[in-house]
């Protein structure tokens, strides 16, 4: 039997002129619910505003808004020229209206934030790398209600090649460089 040897996989900077941020489910019913839902959602709100500094458009979901209530008022605020694509489906992906959205866009780069972490973030993950795109997941932008629902899917995104990255690493990341007028409004944002 033959050796088989193992799969390399390159290396990918993530860039914004290839970059989509997709906020999904911050809504007034569930994000109370979620652990650490403080920090989650003041680093939504970092994440968010460095995305737009960084020129990155914003999507953004509402999981069933009239049970679960609308994007709480501090996204929606920060979100005011995006309108919230309802959905039914827990990916993303499955709901026709986001996946015309985002292909018109042309950009393969997915950087997820939202909730719930093990449910619409992860399923919306997988089917984004089965029709080709690069989900990013920011680790401290994403919960779920249970700690351990948050941490194994986590693993789990890690394991089906999606990209963890945090809120700041991301940032940064996208800047390229110090010293630049950009750079000093993500580093404003992040203090």
């Amino acid at each position: 039997m033959a050796r088989r040897e193992p799969e390399v996989v390159p290396f990918m900077r993530i860039r914004t002129e290839n970059c989509v941020g997709v906020i999904v489910d911050i809504q007034e019913k569930l994000l109370p619910h979620m652990f650490e839902h403080t920090e989650v959602h003041r680093n939504v709100l970092k994440l968010i505003q460095g995305l737009q500094v960084l020129g990155v458009p914003l999507m953004l979901t509402e999981q069933y808004p009239k049970g679960l209530g609308p994007t709480v008022g501090t996204v929606a605020g920060l979100t005011s020229g995006v309108h919230p694509i309802s959905k039914m489906s827990f990916s993303c992906l499955d709901e026709p209206q986001f996946s015309q959205s985002l292909s018109a866009l042309e950009r393969k780069t997915v950087i997820l934030a939202g909730i719930e972490t093990h449910v619409c973030v992860l399923q919306t993950a997988v089917d984004l790398s089965a029709a080709g795109y690069t989900p990013v997941i920011i680790a401290d932008c994403v919960s779920s209600r249970r700690r351990i629902d948050h941490e194994t899917a986590l693993y789990r995104l890690s394991a089906e090649d999606a990209i963890v990255s945090t809120c700041e690493s991301v940032l940064f990341e996208l800047c390229r460089h110090a010293g630049t007028e950009t750079f000093r409004s993500i580093s404003r944002l992040l203090k």
